[in-house]
């Protein structure tokens, strides 16, 4: 019976994937067959924007125009054709989704694909093909001004968000626009500075993500980065887009540039891209148009090269806008919602709780003092960059009172203001900094008279933004004094942080007691933060990179290699990013990497491999027991690293190569399984071109934080 089983199955997947093959075959003739039809004008006219966010189709072949909107928050209000000017519809409202560290910081990747299916299926009500999302280039520096839109510092990390935020995109027929291919990794400088990285961080660090996202979440469209790498601008970088992406990894989509991130034309078709972007017409003058025109007649770019361009976007077309069993789509649905709580309730991260205020007991608060910009403040619009129109947003204010209005009298003071304007110039935004000492007053004179002072303090979409790079780690506008204020007359004050990178909580972490980190966490950030308080939802985020003691103790900083000289940053810190270079250096961070905290306390047991030594063929399975010591369902994000403590070149202390979420009921004990491959143990050998797994000792290192490893075992690779 077993036997005829296995048959069956076997027959089965071989028939799918026969069937599956035979429909790319039946797919290719087509497109084919509709190239050799086209005029070399036609095929040209596909391979540059006609609009802001368009690019054409050939109308005469029933080919139609592609169209883009961005993400990653959602998809963007509806704005005129030509300009970057609201089309001022009424019917272009949308969810507002947690912000890309939000999304890391949840550490699960289920949560990664329901943003995924969000976005396509309003991205599909919008009539969108391409959502430019997800993105996630590594947080190299703490400085960036787009860290919120990515994920972590780790490319494991990364990559197993990225896939699943992918397939759940394109589960809708939506394609995902994965980007920004590669290495850029700062706002200042991001349309001219040159990146010099190593092969080996390439790879390592910069790389997999990418990687992963093509090979296992088979992304459609990939768009090329503002920076040069290695001396090449990343829309005509043949190592980049031709060796690596489409040879080696197989990409069978579209290349695209950023808006207006095309230099030439001759090299951007010859390198690699495929379809030039940007603001402003006129189109046909653009590099891909007339002048590419002129150029394949002259002979400078095959007809084979313009042949291959529009067949990948054809190819792009008949997997969106013309595939078979189109769906519909819709957009801000109770799903849709729910989606968004869910994904805000997992990213919220408990950095203290020294006096186990939370959660909160309704019984015994009856006044709560809600102060803090931020606690009135929504986040789903602001800055550069791309915004959400949001049919919705639920602020700390209103969550906290639906959550406690019946049980507790609840009164709002400001306590500071964000004076502060991402369009502004550094003389317009003077003194923004500085606190606003009747709104401290104020809040001081309300937190008095609470029991519970909740302060909500951080950033903001501003101050956060696109196009430009934080100056410093310090908190903004003047909310540490409005800190000190509140904390030194109230001792049940609860701070909540609201922002998408670092910041120094030196102070806070010393001084105060209870501290909540929260994001830019969509439709339904204020209900979720409310939950957390409440205990309705325990918390299970954890930080998706290091928060650093000081801006100095970070690599790019330490090595003075950010923003560059003479618009060249030098990243030679190597594969040393994030907690790779504060474990290795040994440099005590003020939290590290997967640090959170939980109502309940989890312990870790009888770590074990499923044996001692391993082929480099061989997936090595490690198991070990979790159990649930505390009276609160919850649950804990188990991190699996591996150290190679001699090897022939510098390696990082530790490597994040496993993880898993998981949830227990109080008391419940499970016993877990991971699985890595050997070949994931390896490093990128430089002089031979390949990846090495050295033979040797290697030790596992089970823990919750890239800090806190409570359990080890040791394994060798023959």
């Amino acid at each position: 019976m077993k036997y005829t089983i296995a048959c069956f199955m076997a027959f089965f997947v071989t028939g799918g994937v026969s069937a599956q093959n035979k429909s790319q075959a039946a797919l290719k003739v087509k497109i084919n067959s509709i190239v050799r039809k086209m005029t070399l004008e036609e095929k040209i006219g596909m391979l540059h924007g006609n609009a802001l966010f368009s690019s054409a189709g050939v109308p005469r072949l029933g080919i139609p125009e592609l169209t883009c909107d961005d993400g990653p928050l959602g998809v963007r209000e509806e704005i005129k054709r030509f300009d970057w000017a609201s089309a001022n519809w009424t019917t272009d409202s949308a969810t507002f989704l947690p912000n890309g560290s939000a999304i890391a910081a949840t550490w699960n990747p289920i949560m990664a694909n329901k943003y995924g299916v969000v976005i396509g299926e309003e991205a599909n009500a919008r009539k969108k093909n391409i959502m430019l999302a997800p993105a996630f280039n590594i947080c190299r520096m703490p400085l960036c001004g787009r860290t919120y839109e990515y994920y972590s510092e780790d490319p494991y990390l990364n990559s197993q968000l990225a896939i699943q935020s992918v397939k759940g995109i394109q589960s809708q027929h939506v394609a995902a626009c994965i980007k920004h291919f590669a290495a850029n990794n700062q706002e200042l400088d991001r349309d001219s500075v040159n990146t010099i990285v190593s092969e080996r961080a390439l790879r390592e660090i910069y790389f997999p993500a990418f990687k992963a996202a093509v090979q296992e979440g088979n992304a459609y469209t990939v768009m090329s980065a503002y920076n040069k790498l290695n001396g090449y601008w990343c829309s005509e970088n043949d190592f980049l887009l031709n060796k690596v992406l489409k040879s080696e990894w197989g990409f069978k989509g579209v290349v695209m540039s950023d808006w207006a991130g095309t230099h030439h034309t001759v090299a951007a078709a010859n390198n690699g891209l495929d379809i030039e972007m940007g603001s402003s017409g006129p189109y046909d003058q653009w590099y891909l148009a007339k002048p590419l025109l002129a150029a394949v007649k002259a002979g400078q770019v095959s007809e084979k090269t313009i042949d291959d361009k529009v067949s990948r976007i054809l190819w792009l077309i008949y997997h969106t806008s013309l595939s078979t069993n189109h769906p519909k789509g819709s957009i801000v649905t109770p799903e849709h919602a729910k989606s968004a709580y869910d994904i805000a309730s997992e990213s919220i991260v408990l950095l203290k709780n020294d006096k186990h205020l939370l959660p909160l007991k309704t019984s015994a608060v009856k006044k709560i003092a809600v102060i803090g910009d931020n606690a009135v403040r929504t986040f789903a619009l602001g800055g550069y960059g791309a915004g959400v129109k949001a049919k919705y947003e639920v602020t700390a204010l209103e969550g906290i009172r639906s959550r406690f209005g019946k049980t507790a009298t609840i009164r709002f003071a400001q306590g500071y203001r964000a004076n502060y304007l991402a369009s502004n110039t550094d003389e317009q935004n003077r003194g923004y900094d500085k606190p606003d000492q009747k709104l401290i007053d104020e809040a001081v004179a309300l937190a008095k008279n609470s029991d519970v002072a909740i302060l909500c303090i951080g950033s903001n979409r501003e101050y956060e933004s696109e196009g430009h790079d934080r100056k410093s780690l310090e908190l903004p506008f003047g909310e540490q004094a409005l800190v000190n204020a509140v904390s030194s007359v109230n001792p049940n004050t609860i701070i909540v942080v609201m922002a998408g990178a670092p910041y120094d909580l030196g102070e806070i972490k010393r001084s105060n007691h209870t501290v909540v980190w929260s994001w830019f966490n969509g439709s339904e950030a204020g209900t979720a933060l409310a939950d957390v308080l409440k205990g309705t939802i325990n918390p299970s985020g954890k930080l998706p990179f290091t928060f650093p003691a000081s801006l100095q103790d970070s690599p790019a900083f330490s090595l003075n290699t950010y923003p560059g000289k003479g618009l060249t940053a030098d990243y030679k810190e190597g594969v040393l990013v994030g907690y790779r270079w504060y474990d290795t250096k040994n440099i005590a961070p003020q939290f590290p990497f997967g640090y959170g905290l939980s109502y309940t306390d989890f312990s870790l047991n009888k770590f074990l491999t499923d044996k001692s030594g391993y082929k480099k063929d061989e997936t090595i399975r490690a198991r070990f027991k979790i159990t649930n010591k505390g009276n609160s369902y919850g649950a804990e994000v188990v991190q699996l690293y591996v150290s190679d403590p001699v090897c022939s070149v510098l390696r990082p202390e530790k490597e994040l190569k496993a993880f898993k979420k998981i949830f227990l009921k109080p008391g419940e004990t499970r016993t877990v399984e991971m699985q890595v491959k050997v070949t994931d143990l390896a490093f990128y050998d430089e002089m031979k071109k390949a990846w090495n797994t050295e033979a040797g000792e290697y030790i596992l290192e089970l823990g919750n934080s890239s800090r806190n490893i409570s359990r080890t075992v040791k394994i060798s690779v023959k």
